[in-house]
This record gives C-alpha cells, structure tokens and sequence, in this order.
C-alpha cells in the first residue's frame, strides 16, 4: 500500500512507521512541532514538512494514496488546559480537511487515531466502544471533536473509515512531558519527580508497539464506521508507576514530589479491548513490567536523543509549569 501517516514523527506516529518499514510505501506529513523530530524516522522515509491543516497540500498528497493515518496531534493536557486554540486547529480543522480530501481524491481508506480520554473517567468497569464521549480538557475535547467528524463522514459521504483510540502508551521516542519519560530523566539527573496531587489516579498502560500494531490490524481488517479500543494489559496508579522507575533507576523515593493536581484531571481511565480482540484477533504482548524496563534501558541507552530536549524549550516549559528549575 502507498500510505500517507500525518503527525509520524512524533513518539506513536514514529513507532508506527517503523512498524510499516519495508512491507508498505509511506510518505509522512508533520510540522515538526517540539515532539517531532525527522531522527524518529527511518532515513529512507519521504518526509513531507507541513501541517494537515494545509488544504492544497494535503489534497495533493492524498491523490496518489490507499490509505491515510491520522497521528497529527497536539499531545499533552496540560497544554492544552494553558492554550486551548492549537488543539482546536490540529484536532478537528485539520482532521476535516484529511477527510475532505480522503472523499474528494477517491483514497479508499482512513484511520483516526485516538484516545481513551474521550470517554472521560470512570470509577469501575472498562470503557466500550458503546460509552458515550464525555471529555474533561480542551485536549480529549477536541480529539472527540475529530472523532465524531470521522463518524460524520462515514455516515454523510460513505467515506471508509475507522478509529482506534489507545490506552495510555509509553515506549521509547516518548517526549518528556509525559509522566513515565520526564520521571525516568529526572530520576536519571537526581531531580524531584513530581506526582499530580496523591498520585493515586489509575492508567490502563499499553506498550507503544502493541498500539501500532492494533492500528496497522483496524487498518486492514476493521469494519468501516466503526472504532476499536485498544486497552493495555495492566492498571497502575500513577504514584506507583513512579515507584517502579525509582527502583529501576537505582534512586530512592526521597525524590518524590507531590504538586499541585492538574485541573479536571480524570482520575482513572480503562478501556476494554473484547471487541478488537473477537473481531479481529489483537492481542497486547508487552507486560507493564516488561515494557516499562525496556523504556528505562532506552533511555539510559540514547542520551543522545534527549540530552538536547533538556537543555532546550522543554526547560522553560518545565520551570513554567512546576516551579522550579530542572538541575
């Protein structure tokens, strides 16, 4: 297949990519925003440098292809939480105009990648692909958004198209912002890693890899119409998430710091993946305590990779956001 992936040269997109070497013919389309970067890519990759919401691009790419993968996304709430208008663009102008041109340039098939987030929170029990959306910040606000324009041009125009929506991921290649890359750095450096309020808030994890492959099946094999969910193996509160990195990176839990709990932040997510799993055989392969050993070895193997993040915006960013310099 000919198949253009947007938003592939940040942490999943990456992944995904890397997945597809040599069995399919991909062209990536991303802004390089600060969590793409073209050394995620392989070197033989054509990567395209522009933005989704570019009509006459975008209508020009898609005219030579047989499927076009949705990953372009502005990724972090808390960003999200302090400028809302970024999100809105990526998420629902930009993904209308992937499907304007999926319909208009005749591309016979789309995937909306998601997330779970979209459900908001839930006490007990695991979201299905029958819960309602019910989001809690700008940024699972307009994921939804996009998502129900997906829904919009199935049932509209007949476009064939599907949506996967994931669990929390985590892997290498993950920018640190995230909980598990930011907590295995600092913990890497000797600085505090700071836990949202108690820290007692529960994610479904799933390895960037099982991910990728659901998506490249929902791809393939998903009905048109629907969506799929694609929940990880295990559950863990976020406090003892950070637990687990101390112990893995040799320092001791004097490092924990508990700040200020985010705004509307959910406090357990949890997807049930029976109808991927029936329908169409997925399966994750990757324990949580597996997956989270092989990321810290990443890490600890590729400073190159992320010696100039630190050092760069991010510390700003970070410094901004927590109060306090990182050493």
């Amino acid at each position: 297949m000919r198949v253009l992936v947007t938003g592939a040269a940040g942490f999943i997109g990456s992944t995904y990519v890397h997945l597809l070497r040599g069995e399919h013919d991909v062209t990536v389309l991303d802004k390089l925003t600060y969590a793409g970067r073209r050394e995620n890519l392989p070197d033989e990759v054509e990567l395209i440098v522009g933005s989704i919401e570019d009509r006459d691009l975008v209508f020009e790419l898609a005219g030579d292809m047989d499927a076009v993968v949705n990953f372009a996304a502005e990724s972090h709430v808390d960003r999200s939480i302090a400028d809302q208008e970024a999100f809105a663009r990526t998420h629902v102008i930009g993904t209308g105009v992937l499907l304007d041109a999926v319909r208009e340039r005749g591309v016979p098939r789309f995937l909306q990648v998601s997330t779970d987030e979209v459900y908001g929170s839930i006490a007990e029990g695991s979201f299905t692909e029958r819960s309602p959306l019910d989001p809690s910040s700008p940024y699972s606000a307009t994921k939804a958004g996009g998502d129900l324009l997906v829904s919009a041009h199935w049932h509209t125009y007949g476009v064939e198209a599907v949506i996967c929506r994931g669990s929390n991921n985590y892997g290498p290649r993950q920018y640190p912002e995230k909980l598990i890359p930011l907590c295995v750095l600092n913990a890497f450096s000797g600085d505090p890693l700071p836990v949202y309020g108690d820290g007692r808030q529960v994610r479904n994890w799933l390895y960037v890899e099982d991910f990728c492959r659901a998506i490249h099946t929902v791809l393939l094999h998903g009905r048109a119409g629907e969506a799929y969910n694609a929940g990880g193996p295990d559950e863990c509160e976020n406090l003892e998430v950070v637990r687990r990195i101390l112990e893995l990176t040799g320092r001791d839990e004097s490092l924990i710091e508990h700040v200020r709990d985010r705004p509307g932040h959910d406090r357990r997510y949890s997807l049930s993946s029976e109808k991927l799993r029936a329908e169409l055989g997925w399966e994750p392969r990757v324990r949580f305590a597996e997956g989270l050993e092989r990321t810290v070895e990443w890490y600890r193997d590729n400073e190159w990779w992320w010696g100039r993040i630190r050092s760069g915006e991010y510390r700003e960013y970070y410094e901004q956001h927590y109060g306090r310099a990182l050493g």
